[in-house]
């Protein structure tokens, strides 16, 4: 049995519970015992006056490349990355080295995550062989060993046949398909957005249509199958056109559900004019027109997730000339300050709205028992100091890598303490 916790005087936010004030967390034996005011006496009190107390943060696509690239990150590193975030959950992508496709691969990943004892560690399989697109991979049995959804992140399917089998597969086992949406025709060689600067910088571009085209397809194959019994998740969107599809597919009633990136809302194409390396992503930044769409669709409730798609490089990667470096930004441990200068300066989402989008909705698409401060659950908490400013020191970073764009920027809302389990992983002071 764990010592009893008590949290006193915090500003509790609890959007699945409907819970936004101040108030008292009791916690014992790793699990929520009481939500309100605790009036016995507790030896293991921290006082959070003046913070929030949130449950545990939820990223649901990060890149920890483990196996294959551990030089640029690992389980572990990623995970101590995490939890300096305040994420207590976070979901691996299978796009490694090899890929994660049947499953002895997933639960390499839960042993890594289980050696590490810092963050719930989850994972996505592959949904073809090698991600390439022809041949479904062991969907069942990953499942059955714990993989929370199926993509070939980095790739889209390109065959909608075998897009359509994946997700009437899928539906057998109650679990996402979440699809990078990039029709690799179309988009060609392209490294950013197509338009004016890509033309300027003698850049190939990569079209917003390329997202929306295969986005458009798999809507179809989506009103294909029995209604309600499969679940579609699009990842990291990034064109206004993209947001007026999701929009209209959950005006039909559509299982589909989307996330959004702090670069997509926060960067533009106009960033990559200086051929920084960093500002190089997949899909790439966009326009001022589709961050304001972005932003808008988050108001709008039509934007579900919040994730930081976290990919860390090696500098010596991100040194090669623009054509040759690898897609990513490693953003994990500036997340949260980078989502409150998107979202909540701007007034678009107050905290409560924030959260939520951290917590409980990302915990409904991946389908696990996380994301809220329900008695008898997991007692994951996040404790955030709303007013903090800080400067984004890449040299800080407990990640292996520091491919971040956004160092030396001042930002608001700083991780005070990360408690997995009813164990504080990481505090601000230490």
């Amino acid at each position: 049995m764990n010592p009893e916790l008590l949290i006193k005087n915090g500003h509790v936010i609890d959007p699945a519970n409907r819970i936004n004030r101040i108030c008292d967390v009791l916690i014992a034996d790793e699990k929520f015992v009481e939500v309100g005011r605790v009036k016995k006496p507790v030896s293991n009190t921290l006082d959070a006056t003046g913070k929030l107390v949130v449950p545990g943060l939820i990223d649901i696509h990060v890149h920890f490349r483990e196996p294959g690239d551990e030089e640029e990150e690992t389980i572990a590193s990623g995970s101590a990355a995490a939890v300096a975030a305040g994420f207590t959950s976070v979901v691996c992508m299978p796009n490694t080295t090899p890929p994660i496709e049947n499953e002895t691969d997933v639960e390499y990943v839960h042993r890594k995550a289980r050696k590490a004892r810092l963050t719930h560690v989850y994972t996505m399989g592959a949904i073809t062989k090698g991600r390439a697109g022809v041949e479904l991979a062991e969907m069942g049995f990953m499942s059955q060993a714990g993989a929370v959804g199926f993509t070939d992140d980095g790739d889209g399917v390109q065959d909608p046949s075998v897009m359509l089998r994946a997700l009437k597969y899928a539906q057998m086992f109650n679990t996402v398909i979440a699809q990078h949406c990039q029709d690799d025709k179309i988009a060609g060689p392209g490294v950013m957005n197509s338009g004016y600067y890509s033309t300027i910088l003698g850049l190939p571009g990569l079209d917003p249509l390329a997202e929306e085209a295969m986005l458009w397809r798999d809507i179809q194959l989506l009103k294909k199958i029995k209604p309600g019994t499969a679940r579609y998740h699009v990842q990291h969107i990034s064109t206004a056109g993209s947001v007026e599809l999701i929009r209209a597919a959950k005006k039909q009633g559509l299982p589909i559900t989307c996330e959004a990136t702090p670069h997509h809302l926060l960067l533009t194409e106009k960033c990559c004019a200086e051929y920084d390396t960093n500002y190089k992503v997949n899909p790439p930044l966009r326009t001022e027109k589709d961050i304001e769409s972005l932003k808008e669709a988050i108001a709008d409730g039509i934007i579900d997730a919040l994730v930081t798609d976290h990919a860390p490089h090696l500098q010596s990667e991100k040194e090669l000339e623009f054509l040759a470096a690898p897609f990513g930004i490693a953003s994990l441990e500036c997340s949260l300050g980078l989502y409150v200068k998107a979202l909540i300066e701007p007034g678009i989402l107050d905290w409560p709205g924030l959260i939520r989008l951290l917590t409980e909705k990302p915990a409904k698409i991946i389908g696990v028992n996380k994301g809220s401060m329900t008695k008898g659950k997991q007692a994951d908490v996040t404790i955030i100091d709303p007013e903090a400013e800080y400067k984004i020191d890449v040299r800080k970073f407990r990640s292996k890598s520091r491919n971040c764009p956004y160092n030396g920027w001042l930002v608001k809302g700083r991780v005070e303490k990360t408690i997995v389990g009813g164990e504080i992983r990481f505090s601000a002071e230490d």
